[in-house]
């Protein structure tokens, strides 16, 4: 199994990065981990077109076969004014629904300071409606991100704590992983009847 692990802070270097480092250690439960930092690729922002993902060189293709050949996505956003971050948004608007449909996505919130919920519930309320990733129950939030995940050992309780959660959570994305991927291979070979008119979200 594949994980693909999207951070989409737009700064470099970036506590958003830190902790896709960080998960993607972590995550033995998948044969492959992609670290996809966004800011690195210079995307350009989506106008609806579907010719507009490959203009002025973009390197959209090499991120959507990553995310096709993925089994499961971690997307990691930093919280900037309360929201998710728009290279997350922009991410998620580009995703082919063909590529990330019935996959399971582990959320993760990053904050310097003890909030950190707010872009979370914005990415379950409306990020995933047409793409169609499937948010695991679980989710992460990394308060007070640069005191945690700064060395192979935990420097406090929280830190342990936290470490702890990102174990579960990461076990439980492969878990879902396996469960979808089911779902997918049925989808493909025992398709619904007229299915292509329902490709987007109601």
């Amino acid at each position: 199994m594949e994980l693909a692990i999207v951070s989409a802070s737009q700064r470099s270097p970036s506590q958003s990065a830190k902790v896709a480092r960080y998960l993607s250690e972590k995550s033995s439960a998948f044969t492959k981990a992609h670290h996809i930092e966004l800011c690195q690729y210079q995307l350009p922002f989506w106008d609806g077109e579907a010719n507009s993902k490959a203009a002025d060189g973009s390197r959209w293709p090499l991120i959507a076969q990553q995310i096709k050949n993925a089994d499961a996505l971690v997307l990691i956003t930093p919280e900037w004014g309360g929201m998710a971050s728009p290279i997350m948004k922009n991410f998620l608007l580009m995703a082919d629904n063909q590529d990330t449909a019935h996959k399971p996505a582990l959320l993760v919130g990053v904050v310097s300071g003890i909030s950190g919920a707010y872009p979370i519930a914005e990415l379950r309320m409306n990020a995933l409606k047409n793409n169609k990733l499937v948010a695991t129950p679980d989710h992460l939030i990394i308060r007070n991100v640069e005191e945690v995940l700064n060395s192979q050992k935990a420097s406090s309780e929280r830190d342990l704590h936290l470490r702890e959660r990102i174990d579960y959570s990461l076990h439980m994305l492969a878990q879902y992983s396996e469960a979808l991927k089911i779902v997918r291979i049925n989808h493909q070979q025992h398709a619904y009847p007229k299915q292509q008119e329902y490709t987007y979200g109601m």
